[in-house]
């Protein structure tokens, strides 16, 4: 059995991959999608949790992929989503057994978050961009704060480490939760992650001049924290992660900022994603998709699913290209493409 690796014509080899459950979501966050939800995939068209698993092996063994996250939409909503996690994590590809981690918006976890560690999760990213009841309810359009924070206790008391907060930061909606957040996140001793605005939600939704880049976040935790660079590179990270100095209100730690338009990573990516309808995607923002579906449901072989996926990601374009002139944002938001 020969395996590949996911190489780009610029010399990128991919070895995390992402991987969309579902594009279903509880919440009705307003940067993603419109108070009224969108046009869900039907169920037919979604990759079945065998399929999903075969995807996934294919991935681990013939391409090398070293680290998967499990996204959406909510992928919570995903009924077999810990058989899916049992199945990765019972795998192993030329680096060893894959490291698994979830993105999710918290609402449930804390009912299923032993069964998911068990299953072989190691990891959870948790999305909060307010810790105000208010203003969370007015963001998500539905008032679960509490809820979200039952979930950060029980990921905490289950002890899956680092928990990774994720929160997008818009002009004149949640900038006053940018020192809450990190005080927050210190002392309970998880990694905060702060993420520019995309142009990936609701058509014609987002306005460059609302987003509140990574120089301002800065700016902001520096007037409260003493920050210094945590990593000379950061290589294919997301994340410029600053070391936050202790003090007597809290432990310190390390804080994210991941400039997803204003400094992107690119250069050093080493993504490739799949949706919950089975396609490829080598880039968050691309236009062009691979269907992996037609392949499983047509009694294709997995040399079939290496030799597509090899051929879609060698296409993975340079940069995302948000700052070039003619740029137009993909077709599908991100609850459908997966983050």
């Amino acid at each position: 059995m020969n395996s590949v690796k996911l190489v780009d014509a610029h010399g990128r080899i991919a070895r995390d991959l992402r991987v969309s459950l579902t594009d279903r979501c509880n919440l009705r966050c307003s940067y993603c999608m419109p108070p009224e939800g969108l046009q869900w995939l039907p169920t037919e068209e979604t990759l079945t949790d065998e399929e999903v698993i075969r995807v996934i092996r294919v991935a681990v063994t013939r391409l090398g992929v070293q680290r998967i996250r499990f996204t959406g939409g909510e992928p919570l909503l995903r009924g077999g989503l810990e058989r899916i996690i049992a199945a990765a994590a019972g795998l192993v590809g030329p680096d060893g057994r894959p490291e698994l981690s979830l993105t999710t918006n918290g609402l449930g976890l804390d009912k299923r978050i032993d069964r998911l560690a068990r299953a072989g999760l190691d990891r959870v990213n948790i999305s909060v961009d307010s810790l105000d009841p208010v203003r969370y309810a007015q963001l998500t359009r539905r008032d679960r704060l509490p809820d979200l924070l039952r979930s950060i206790q029980a990921v905490e008391q289950v002890g899956l480490r680092p928990l990774k907060l994720n929160s997008v930061i818009m002009r004149g909606v949640n900038e006053d939760d940018i020192l809450p957040l990190a005080g927050f996140a210190l002392t309970r001793g998880h990694q905060l992650r702060f993420i520019e605005q995309m142009p990936l939600g609701p058509r014609h939704g987002w306005d460059r001049s609302r987003m509140v880049t990574a120089p301002e976040i800065l700016e902001v935790l520096g007037r409260r924290f003493q920050l210094t660079p945590a990593q000379e590179a950061r290589g294919a990270a997301p994340a410029e992660l600053w070391r936050v100095a202790p003090d007597d209100e809290q432990p310190g730690g390390c804080i994210g900022v991941i400039a997803s338009v204003t400094d992107p990573f690119c250069g050093a990516c080493d993504r490739t994603r799949i949706t919950s309808d089975g396609q490829v995607r080598s880039c968050l923002f691309s236009r062009r998709e691979t269907d992996l579906r037609g392949i499983l449901r047509g009694e294709g072989s997995d040399d079939d699913l290496v030799a597509a996926w090899a051929v879609a990601h060698a296409a993975k374009p340079r940069a995302h290209g948000i700052d070039e002139i003619g740029f137009t944002p993909p077709e599908r938001t991100m609850s459908a493409i997966g983050g």
